[in-house]
């Protein structure tokens, strides 16, 4: 069974960086698409930024020079570096990904496997 496990969350004041982590068993990032996304409190789920092979990398639009996706074949992982980070960052953040390298990267009903979830609150 595969499993996708987010880590690296916290609080942090505005300005601040962040480092999140998605690692999974039983799936290679590797030739999986792969995707961030995060859900505030009575908002609904939105996409941060998504990666494969065949599509490159896309960043929304509010996060576009400010978070960068690193993938790390060696360790099986796949970070969200963020900085400056804002308080409209704050968010329920989690990864997702999928062996179909063709969904649209960006539509989180399309990945087939999710982490837990892990919180990042920005302080104003």
């Amino acid at each position: 069974q595969v499993q996708v496990v987010e880590s690296g969350g916290g609080s942090v004041q505005a300005g601040g960086s962040l480092r999140l982590s998605c690692t999974a068993s039983k799936l290679t990032f590797d030739g999986h698409a792969m995707g961030w996304f995060r859900q505030a409190p009575g908002k609904e789920r939105e996409a941060v930024a998504a990666h494969n092979d065949e599509r490159g990398t896309i960043y929304a639009d509010s996060v576009r020079g400010r978070f960068t996706i690193v993938r790390d074949d060696a360790k099986n992982s796949f970070e969200l570096r963020m900085i400056r980070l804002e308080p409209e960052d704050t968010a329920m953040y989690y990864c997702a990904a999928d062996p179909r390298l063709t969904i649209p990267p960006m539509m989180s009903g399309a990945y087939s496997y999710w982490g837990q979830g892990t919180q990042v609150t920005v302080s104003s």
